[in-house]
């Protein structure tokens, strides 16, 4: 790896002891029995180490939507055309998609990112145009792409995260819009993870018990075709992945290394997740897990990032809806910890550290 990325990843260090120290210290004091907001809490500290300072911010939010489309759809393996996926684009430049309702719930920008999306959206306003192919390759005749393409796909992501970085940014979402993404996100976890293929790949769209069966059989001929270098998260991503995958990991590693939290939506953006910590493993402290998708290889990502998330409403609908949604509790982390009165400003009677003695007992 050379350029940006292999600079990304030498800049990203571990989170802010001291910080943590301190935000610790002030929850102990907060005007609540000790450990009584639970997770919470722990977020709250974990907020403070990756901002690195004791009383992190939670205001400017951006959600990062990579839009691309993946030749494998070619194969049956989805309920609808690829042309959705143009549509669904204009439909979020419109702001009429569900991220964009979830978007305006918690005040966050969505920017859309066109990695690879099988049409001409130049004309389109308010995209953001970083077109690398029309549309990855079928996966099942050989690579889904060329190696550059996938580190050029990664550093798309990286690059966003600067440039929001300058608009101002204490967090940002991942999110993916593109027909036949589920089937290049189970195909890069079934290589990274070793795990059956049958174990890591839903229903995505909606299809048939059938349709699932054939789902399967394509992403184990794409495997046994390609044979992915499990320890070469590029080799995976350019042979069976997709480029808006490829670009969430950059988002994912551009925010660790600028200290700002990357929210994980669901099961693509897992995917993209767990190629970004094996790209760097430190940058796993960085991502919040949002909820859980009802797509089965979701929970074996987060088990094997030792993630839990914060919520579970049996969401699959992708576009960084769920990863919006948890904004909401994060900023309510970080406002705790900041706004909350202490015993000794609201003049309250009682020893915190006391109390959290009897806890234990």
């Amino acid at each position: 790896m050379t350029g940006l990325l292999n600079t990304t990843i030498r800049h990203i260090g571990p989170l802010d002891a001291e910080a943590m120290s301190s935000a610790e210290m002030r929850q102990l004091q907060l005007t609540k029995p000790p450990k009584s907001l639970g997770r919470l809490e722990a977020l709250s500290i974990q907020l403070a180490g990756i901002q690195g300072r004791p009383l992190p911010t939670i205001e400017s939010k951006a959600i990062a939507v990579m839009a691309a489309d993946h030749g494998v759809t070619a194969a049956g393996v989805s309920a609808f055309p690829a042309e959705v996926t143009p549509a669904m684009v204009f439909n979020m430049l419109a702001g009429g998609a569900g991220i964009n309702v979830i978007g305006r719930h918690v005040g966050a920008r969505v920017i859309v990112t066109d990695l690879g999306v099988n049409a001409d959206l130049s004309a389109a306003k308010g995209l953001r145009d970083r077109k690398i192919r029309m549309g990855t390759a079928n996966m099942v005749d050989g690579p889904a792409m060329t190696r550059a393409e996938a580190i050029r796909a990664v550093e798309v992501g990286i690059e966003l995260v600067g440039e929001e970085a300058e608009r101002g940014l204490d967090i940002i979402a991942t999110g993916e819009v593109g027909i036949g993404n589920t089937t290049a996100a189970s195909a890069v976890i079934a290589a990274l993870t070793g795990q059956p293929v049958a174990t890591v790949t839903g229903r995505g769209t909606g299809i048939t018990a059938d349709a699932l069966q054939n789902k399967v059989a394509v992403i184990e001929k794409a495997l046994v075709v390609n044979r992915p270098d499990a320890n070469d998260p590029i080799d995976v991503l350019a042979k069976v992945g997709g480029l808006d995958i490829a670009g969430m990991a950059g988002v994912f590693l551009g925010g660790a290394e600028r200290r700002i939290p990357v929210v994980m939506d669901g099961f693509i953006s897992s995917a993209a997740a767990l190629t970004a910590v094996r790209l760097c493993h430190e940058c796993v402290d960085y991502i919040l897990p949002s909820h859980v998708s009802i797509e089965r290889g979701h929970q074996v990502v987060l088990d094997e990032l030792g993630l839990v998330p914060l919520f579970d409403l049996q969401m699959r609908l992708g576009e960084g809806t769920g990863a919006a949604l948890s904004m909401s509790i994060v900023e309510a982390a970080a406002r705790i910890l900041s706004e909350m009165a202490t015993f000794e400003s609201a003049g309250v009677a009682g020893d915190p550290s006391e109390a959290d003695a009897d806890l234990t007992r």
